[in-house]
């Protein structure tokens, strides 16, 4: 099958931007009127629904922002009551506070359906065993994937992560043909073969996969593509938006944005304005369908340019380039969203640290991430009795494990040791090539 839904991808782009219109409109006025949230931002930008009278009238509306998640926990922005709710997923926060996504069954059904269109889009399909590699649970990537790869008729194995070597056995034994995951973990995976004396090109019927949430780069692809004789694609999501919803076609020229689902921008991060497609900036993002979280231009903090020309495959919808960056401090590490704010937070817990005084080391070690946090102690606590510095330590691993989602070395260090500043802390080092 070359595509999932002709109709809806291939549609004219004038077409396409009538029916974002009407979908715009009616989402404007539902938050406006069933909103607190959207109604008093609404009101504080003096933007009224009938302002927006075109699509290119969503400059009008203001942005929301990440803290807005933040300063709303739990479920405050939910626009649809809990017993129309069938699902949540929660996402590593901030400060500590966890960044919790409602879902309705039309928000599910919306979502299974962009993966089906995207998995299309990479040749998966009826015949396909995909290994999902990606955490199930709270984090959004395993379950996402699974329901789009069963919609398109693909027989799944729900790994999620780690076990590699039963990863590689079973990959083996039930013919797996596709895989989902990180880019460095199947970098790892294809390591971990090796020295299991197993060849990934030869041993087995791998042929595509789909990789994701952590930045990685053009020669990253190509060095996966030539080690392991596969073809290897993009995707991209949030738990925000719903989680990865969106991927590159056969063309591997950019990711397809469906636009009955999505409306994307770029905007110049420092004045807010609207950039014209090719031009790099951060993007911003409005779902235009979802009922239990909805977002409209939602600042999503990446880097990236938009190209709206119909692509080679004969999809119309805009594409966006690959990831360059963040705006802000996230680092992604193992797939998990880390901010340095985030680990502040943790530490500020712990009387026996000082809590502002830390440092982030992010590396690779072969094909995975590592993260050390080095993290003064104070001065009451220092002792030269190396079991009370365990038991400091052991406390401070459990905490930042519990709080991050992602395990973490820690070094303790002598009170005044680490560096001060006077202006902009420098807290993480990240020595990671891409």
């Amino acid at each position: 099958m070359r595509m999932w839904d002709p109709r809806v991808e291939e549609m004219p782009a004038g077409e396409m931007k009538k029916l974002q219109y009407r979908l715009l409109k009616t989402l404007v006025y539902r938050l406006y009127s069933f909103s607190d949230f959207y109604h008093a931002r609404m009101r504080e930008a003096g933007v009224h629904p009938d302002d927006v009278r075109t699509l290119d009238d969503v400059t009008k509306l203001p942005f929301m922002y990440k803290r807005d998640l933040r300063d709303n926990y739990p479920d405050r922005l939910f626009t649809a009551p809990q017993e129309e709710l069938v699902r949540y997923h929660v996402s590593s926060g901030t400060t500590g506070k966890p960044t919790v996504v409602g879902y309705t069954a039309n928000d599910l059904e919306n979502w299974t359906t962009s993966l089906a269109r995207s998995f299309t889009a990479c040749g998966l399909g009826r015949g396909d065993v995909i290994q999902v590699s990606y955490g199930y649970g709270l984090f959004t990537g395993g379950l996402g994937i699974h329901y789009g790869a069963e919609r398109v008729g693909a027989t799944v194995l729900p790994m999620s992560t780690g076990n590699t070597e039963r990863q590689i056995e079973l990959m083996q034994d039930l013919h797996v043909t596709a895989i989902a995951c990180t880019p460095s973990y199947l970098m790892h995976l294809g390591e971990t073969a090796e020295k299991m004396g197993v060849s990934i090109p030869k041993d087995t019927g791998l042929r595509l996969g789909i990789l994701g949430a952590e930045p990685w780069s053009e020669q990253m692809r190509k060095k996966i593509q030539e080690s392991l004789g596969i073809r290897v694609f993009d995707i991209y999501g949030t738990s925000e938006l719903s989680g990865p919803m969106f991927t590159e076609c056969a063309e591997q020229n950019g990711i397809h944005i469906w636009g009955d689902i999505a409306y994307p921008e770029i905007i110049d991060p420092e004045t807010g304005e609207q950039l014209p497609p090719g031009e790099k900036g951060e993007l911003v993002m409005t779902i235009l369908k979802k009922e239990a979280f909805p977002l409209i231009r939602y600042r999503v903090g990446d880097i990236t340019a938009l190209d709206d020309s119909v692509c080679a495959c004969g999809r119309t919808s805009p594409r966006i380039m690959r990831i360059q960056g963040r705006v802000d401090d996230m680092l992604i590490v193992r797939g998990i969203n880390v901010f340095p704010s985030q680990v502040e937070h943790t530490l500020m817990g712990i009387p026996e640290v000082v809590g502002s005084a830390f440092l982030i080391e992010v590396d690779r070690r072969g094909a995975l991430d590592s993260m050390l946090v080095r993290v003064e102690m104070s001065k009451e606590a220092f002792s030269d009795k190396i079991t009370d510095l365990m038991r400091v330590r052991g406390k401070v691993v459990h905490q930042l494990k519990s709080s991050l989602n992602v395990a973490a070395d820690v070094e303790l260090v002598a009170p005044g040791s680490l560096p001060r500043f006077e202006g902009k802390a420098k807290r993480v080092i990240d020595r990671r090539v891409y």
